[in-house]
């Protein structure tokens, strides 16, 4: 009878190791996306061709943008609405030509460019997540990708439009039913949930600080990706991790891989 339970508890112990192998060997294979915010944003002034390019050489799977609409009808890509405080430029960029924007310049030596010469730059390699920053962007946009995807160089769901704009996400859904859509959040990011249902969204774009193991649950059950942002300290990094988010968006994208050969 001794050898038979201690034959038991030998099982047992086996079977315990074989499951923590097993779910230490999922966890492995867990490897959320690395989206670069506004390119290398902390490395490179944000949003400019250099950046993005320096997010590419640091391994991204896709990058974050922003576009506004200027007065001449293009789309130009630029965080804030006014130029005071990182350019040389004043005023709001909406109404400037893109001729006068070209001369404007961003932290001294760089320019803003159009999406059209991030989609030339990128041309395919990662994806992008155009965040929808001014009013009035989703149709120019979707006119742009639409002709961008004839081309052959890109495809749909190599984009993502995201917008706290969720009218401008309601617009560009009903003139494109193609192109993935991410709902941006800085409250109760499951507050987002009808409107990503309204939209058909693939993705949540929530505050990192607003999540936490339920919620995040509660949001991938429902269907969604879960694209946090920004997170750029070690310790919301491993948070992130902890709680399985689908991608994660950073200033400095080489951190994430740093964090994940670590564990």
């Amino acid at each position: 009878m001794i050898f038979s339970h201690q034959a038991l508890l030998s099982k047992n112990f086996i079977s315990l190791v074989m499951v923590y192998l097993s779910l230490l060997s999922c966890s492995n294979d867990y490897q959320p996306l690395i989206i670069g915010h506004r390119g290398a944003k902390g490395h490179v002034a944000e949003n400019t061709l250099p950046s993005i390019s320096k997010a590419m050489e640091l391994g991204v799977n896709g990058i974050e943008i922003d576009v506004f609409l200027c007065q001449s009808g293009e789309l130009v890509v630029f965080h804030d609405s006014t130029l005071e405080k990182l350019t040389d430029g004043t005023g709001y960029i909406e109404t400037l030509t893109l001729d006068s924007i070209q001369k404007i310049n961003v932290l001294g030596d760089y320019k803003i460019p159009t999406l059209n010469q991030v989609l030339d730059l990128i041309n395919g390699q990662v994806f992008l997540n155009i965040e929808l920053k001014g009013s009035g962007t989703a149709q120019p946009t979707h006119q742009l990708l639409t002709s961008t995807l004839k081309e052959g160089r890109w495809k749909a769901d190599q984009f993502i439009i995201s917008s706290f704009k969720w009218e401008e996400l309601k617009h560009f859904r009903q003139l494109n039913e193609e192109i993935p859509i991410a709902i941006l959040t800085n409250a109760d990011p499951l507050d987002a949930l009808p409107i990503a249902q309204t939209v058909q969204a693939q993705a949540i774009n929530p505050n990192f600080k607003a999540l936490n193991e339920s919620n995040v649950k509660k949001i991938q059950q429902a269907g969604y990706q879960v694209f946090p942002y920004t997170i750029n300290e070690t310790e919301g990094i491993k948070k992130m991790i902890s709680l399985r988010v689908d991608g994660i968006i950073t200033d400095f994208p080489e951190r994430i891989a740093e964090v994940l050969s670590s564990n």
